[in-house]
């Protein structure tokens, strides 16, 4: 369970990672490419705050999110520059990629489909 400044470090952390994103993010992974922080959960310490993106207009999100994790000096430095008032030590970060919208995605499509066969076959009945 979460202490109540971990969520405040992991809000401040996914806030300002957001914006750094918005600002210096083309220039690591292209225009094209939407990237969106979803969560952060910061460690007990406060020493690793886990970053979790969703990676949008892209079928290779894992390329993306291994051009980020080689850009990690320039990241780190960045946040740090925004935080280091704010926060007694700079995190680590860590980056994972976080599905759960495509899961959703696929879900939906899934249950349209069924539904849809599910009318069909109601109207082939009668």
């Amino acid at each position: 369970m979460e202490t109540k400044r971990q969520k405040q470090v992991g809000e401040l952390v996914k806030r300002n990672f957001g914006l750094m994103l918005q600002q210096e993010g083309s220039l690591i992974y292209g225009h094209e490419v939407l990237v969106t922080v979803t969560s952060v959960k910061m460690s007990p310490d406060m020493g690793i705050a886990k970053i979790y993106l969703s990676v949008y207009n892209t079928e290779n999100k894992q390329a993306v999110l291994l051009e980020m994790e080689q850009n990690y000096p320039r990241l780190k430095q960045a946040l740090s520059n925004r935080i280091r008032k704010k926060v007694r030590r700079i995190p680590n970060i860590q980056l994972y990629l976080d599905d759960t919208l495509d899961e959703m995605y696929r879900l939906n499509a899934l249950f349209n489909r069924l539904d849809a066969e599910k009318s069909k076959k109601n109207e082939e009945e009668e």
